[in-house]
């Protein structure tokens, strides 16, 4: 009997009302805009991915990512086997493109996932034991921070049903990050990320009001590469001086300057947490070799999807890096992949996976749900997706 193989790959664009503006030292946005993605093999299974749109970031359009999924990734899918062994042939199909990649190599092991009757988690959890939970990471010589922290080898990791976020709070004046922090904490949100880099002068006082608002949660700032480097050291040195406890700080200046980055890391006492300055291996080694941050944040639409950021993930824990898994301003479907690859690595601590959460609606029939700050797995197998609403 001969093997299931890609018979078909197909695409549409999907945009997704958010019910509050999101707002970044990079951009504004009232939409998660994607292209949504099937690949359909000779037995009738279908595996679901996506490819959102982040101009400010990726420089990547849906017009893009519909032209590669369509063309170049579909001429080397079309005919291939069913399986694993082709997620290269989407990594080589063109160069660039990490948002179509990503949609691509996601749909590759949803399908795969669902051909075997797991869920995603399951699934993942096979797939990555051997090569991040069971690999050894760099001593470190002082206890670390809870997302820092890798998991234990022997430590087994059960089939959760749910996985925890961080709330994010939009760029905005004191009053409406202070009034947004006290909303976010009476829905349950226990860990929040500030958005600064806009105006570095008042980001203390921004830091400082959602405190005040929200004195039980933990705080993460995203500077989203807007700070100069001397801008980055006096306002967290300000905030240091006012015993503000900050869990890390998220790419205080622009993603190429990892001098400045390194400067920033050894002139105040907060960890840094490379996001920008990290969209491949190499981007990696860099950031390793030039000591500019402690952690990195991996997100599929910056590398590419699951399968390069296995190894993302591999590489900074066997380096002693912390890892956070962030999402973009995606859907539901991009949301659950990262998920439940957070889940099957065993990566400790609230993630960075509240982008489906802004959503009216999501546009899904099945899928991940959320509640409260708990991404709620499907008891489903693959992602859960069945078929798109909007």
């Amino acid at each position: 009997m001969s093997s299931p193989r890609i018979v078909a790959v197909h695409t549409q664009r999907v945009r997704v009302p958010l019910h509050t503006p999101f707002v970044t030292a990079l951009r504004r946005t009232d939409f998660a805009e994607t292209v949504v993605v099937n690949v359909e093999d000779s037995d009738g299974c279908v595996g679901w991915g996506e490819a959102p749109q982040v101009w400010k970031v990726t420089g990547e359009s849906l017009a893009g990512s519909a032209a590669a999924l369509e063309g170049p990734m579909s001429d080397v899918l079309v005919g291939a086997d069913a399986d694993l062994s082709s997620a290269g042939l989407v990594q080589g199909a063109v160069v660039g493109n990490r948002s179509a990649k990503m949609a691509a190599d996601i749909a590759l092991h949803d399908l795969v996932a669902r051909r075997d009757g797991v869920s995603m988690v399951e699934h993942l959890d096979v797939l990555v034991s051997t090569r991040l939970r069971l690999a050894a990471p760099a001593a470190q010589p002082t206890p670390s921070p809870r997302w820092l922290s890798p998991a234990s080898a022997s430590e087994p990791v059960s089939k959760p049903t749910h996985l925890l976020t961080d709330m994010t709070l939009s760029v905005g004046t004191p009053a409406e990050l202070a009034e947004a922090a006290t909303a976010r904490a009476r829905d349950g949100f226990t860990t929040l990320k500030i958005k600064v880099g806009t105006d570095a002068a008042g980001d203390a006082e921004r830091v400082l009001a959602v405190r005040e608002a929200a004195p039980g949660c933990v705080l993460r700032l995203d500077a989203n590469t807007g700070w100069r480097a001397d801008e980055a050291v006096a306002v967290l040195s300000t905030l240091a001086d006012k015993d503000v406890e900050l869990e890390f700080v998220e790419q205080p200046v622009a993603r190429r300057d990892l001098e400045a980055m390194a400067y920033v890391r050894r002139h105040q006492p907060y960890k840094i947490l490379a996001d920008e300055s990290v969209f491949d291996l190499e981007d990696l080694v860099d950031v390793i070799r030039a000591g500019a941050a402690d952690a990195i944040n991996v997100k599929l639409a910056k590398c590419g999807g699951i399968t390069p950021a296995i190894e993302l993930l591999e590489v900074a824990k066997q380096h002693g890096l912390g890892r956070l898994v962030g999402c973009m301003m995606e859907s539901h479907l991009g949301i659950g992949a990262a998920a439940a690859l957070v889940a099957a690595a065993g990566i400790p601590g609230e993630q960075d996976l509240d982008a489906g959460w802004w959503a009216k609606t999501s546009p899904y029939a099945g899928g991940i749900t959320y509640d409260g700050s708990s991404i709620v797995f499907p008891q489903a197998n693959g992602l859960g997706i069945e078929g798109v609403l909007t």
